[in-house]
């Protein structure tokens, strides 16, 4: 099932991917988020920190960390969404029972960043070579038929990045099933003005049965001066798009407002 909610995912993103492509892997901390959204005393600070390093842990496959597979090199052992309420999911075990990261800080040296995702590595990322724009493949998403995704990494794009889909393919394997592979390229970030009632960013909300929204944002265009892009797809100035009631996803697109 889960591939199929991807195929949707990958089909509205790269509709609008011709303006820009979903963005991935940008410098973000969660403690400058904190910062700038919650102007409290250094207590406050500190208690909300330890509320966020307290999430609600989902397991890929199982519900204990027996149940996950060992990673292979590269693989992303565990992600934590920052979108809204935080929560983590851990999706394979790092090998030699070494400790997949767990926690919210992301200058640990084994986490990439999206904009509101942490992706934790069993590796150092400081071993990682940098990308090179659009030449480079930065990591490749794999769907298997058991329904277990591995996501590996091969090189950390420059900051500041979009990502964008480059190559679907589907992988037969030796048992005559079949697994899909999706690799990533990075691109600058576009400059492009928002034109008038052109939207600047696309929402993609995956419901999923643990109760939880996951979120997917790309941003299409830069707003004009004194305007703001909604950073949430329950924001002022979200209307709502097309939705997939079988996959459980619905699409949400922001448009520039004044400041």
């Amino acid at each position: 099932m889960y591939a199929e909610i991807l195929a949707v995912l990958i089909l509205v993103n790269t509709t609008y991917s011709s303006k820009l492509p979903l963005e991935v892997f940008q410098q973000y901390s969660a403690e400058h988020h904190l910062h700038h959204h919650h102007h409290h005393s250094s207590e406050d600070y500190k208690k909300k920190m330890a509320e966020l390093n307290n999430f609600r842990t989902l397991y890929q496959l199982g519900n204990s960390e027996s149940h996950l597979p060992v990673c292979s090199a590269w693989a992303i052992c565990s992600r934590i969404d920052l979108y809204e309420t935080p929560w983590l999911e851990r999706t394979c075990r790092c090998p030699n029972d070494n400790q997949c990261p767990s926690s919210i800080i992301s200058n640990d040296g084994y986490t990439l960043l999206d904009r509101h995702r942490q992706y934790k590595l069993c590796e150092p990322i400081k071993k990682l070579p940098k990308c090179r724009y659009f030449r480079d493949i930065t990591w490749t998403y794999i769907s298997k038929p058991d329904n277990f995704t591995e996501q590996i990494v091969h090189c950390h794009c420059p900051k500041n990045s979009v990502t964008y889909l480059i190559k679907p393919l589907a992988h037969h394997l030796p048992n005559g099933r079949i697994e899909y592979r999706y690799s990533f390229a990075c691109s600058p970030q576009s400059k492009l003005r928002c034109q008038r009632k052109e939207p600047c960013r696309l929402f993609t909300v995956h419901k999923r049965p643990e109760l939880l929204d996951e979120v997917n944002t790309n941003t299409l265009c830069q707003c004009p001066h004194a305007h703001k892009c909604p950073h949430h797809h329950t924001d002022y100035g979200v209307i709502a798009g097309k939705s997939y009631t079988e996959e459980a996803v619905s699409t949400y697109s922001g448009f520039c407002l004044p400041i």
